[in-house]
Parts: C-alpha cells; sequence; structure tokens
C-alpha cells in the first residue's frame, strides 16, 4: 500500500494550494480519505476526511475554507485549501482507513507554509 501526497508549498496568506493524494495498493473506492496536519510542537490534527459515500467531515478551524473531494478513477483524494492563514502552516498527510477497525495508512506528508 502507498499513499503519496504533493502539492504543499509556500503560499502568502489568502492564496490557495490544492493538495493530493495518490494511493495504490487498496481497493480506494471502499476507503475512507482523510487528511491530517501537524504544525511544529503540535500533536497531529485532522482537518477532513471524506468517506465512500462522498460524506464529508471538516474540522471546525478549516470550514469554509477547505474543501475535501476524491476521484475514485484516479484512486486519488485532495484537499482544495483556500483563504490560508498563517495557522494553516503544517506537515499535511492522508491516510486510508476501510472501516474505524481496519488498519490505517499514511502518506508521508507534504509541507504547507503559509507566510503573513
Amino acid at each position: 500500500v502507498q499513499l503519496q501526497a504533493s502539492g504543499g508549498g509556500l503560499v502568502q496568506a489568502g492564496g490557495s494550494l490544492r493538495l493530493s493524494c495518490v494511493t495504490s495498493g487498496i481497493i480506494f473506492s471502499s476507503y475512507t480519505m482523510g487528511w491530517y496536519r501537524q504544525a511544529p510542537g503540535k500533536q497531529r490534527e485532522l482537518v477532513a476526511t471524506i468517506r465512500s459515500s462522498r460524506s464529508t467531515n471538516y474540522a471546525d478551524s478549516v470550514k469554509d475554507r477547505f474543501t475535501i473531494s476524491r476521484d475514485n478513477a484516479k484512486n486519488t483524494a485532495y484537499l482544495q485549501m483556500n483563504s490560508l492563514k498563517p495557522e494553516d502552516t503544517a506537515v499535511y498527510y492522508c491516510n486510508a482507513q476501510r472501516t474505524p477497525m481496519s488498519p490505517t495508512y499514511w502518506g508521508q506528508g507534504t509541507l504547507v507554509t503559509v507566510s503573513s
């Protein structure tokens, strides 16, 4: 199983980025995909999830700014991030989990830096 996250970079406050998470080795359409982030000195936190049914869940801090989506044909999950703030600076990780009791697979992380 491989999850490859990409799309991070340096952006000014108010800007946008789109993260991608390409997966292999799983039946992608059956998995809940998630984006998490970890800022320096802080614990990893949930950003957003999207189920196989395409229902979504967001952290309050990113609601109305971030959008999670998936393309089952491309085995890829996305995180569109708009109106970025300096406090969004973190390493962003994607993960995949089929059920709450199943193993969780993680990508390697992609760094997002938002300058003020």
